[in-house]
């Protein structure tokens, strides 16, 4: 049977190595990319799967001052289009990481979701 102190150890241990994992994930994250779009795609946003956006793209057909309020409702559309699929993405990516920690199904870590 192993001693107090060492059941401790191991547990620090295994805290140290899913903070690891948890820290390379979202570095990972932070480099997959996904493209939202609206409009039949006049309208494109790009945002890390983390949720950060990087870019946003607006056909010049929209370019229209009477095309206002239907440019920014294109623009809110493909942002949360690219949000979704972030989001999707990034949880995709979690079970992943939980799979190869040797967690059951359905076991949520603080933070993971």
């Amino acid at each position: 049977m192993k001693s107090m102190e060492e059941m401790m150890q191991a547990a620090q241990k295994a805290a140290e190595t899913i903070q690891t994992q948890m820290n390379d994930m979202q570095v990972k994250l932070d480099n997959i990319e996904v493209e939202g779009a609206s409009g039949g795609g006049l309208v494109k946003v790009r945002a890390t799967a983390k949720g950060r956006i990087l870019g946003v793209a607006i056909d010049d057909s929209l370019m229209k001052i009477e095309e206002k309020q239907m440019l920014e409702d294109l623009v809110t559309a493909a942002f949360n289009d690219a949000r979704d699929k972030a989001d999707r993405v990034s949880a995709d990516e979690m079970k992943e990481m939980q799979g190869g920690m040797g967690l059951p199904p359905g076991f949520n870590l603080p933070g993971m979701g």
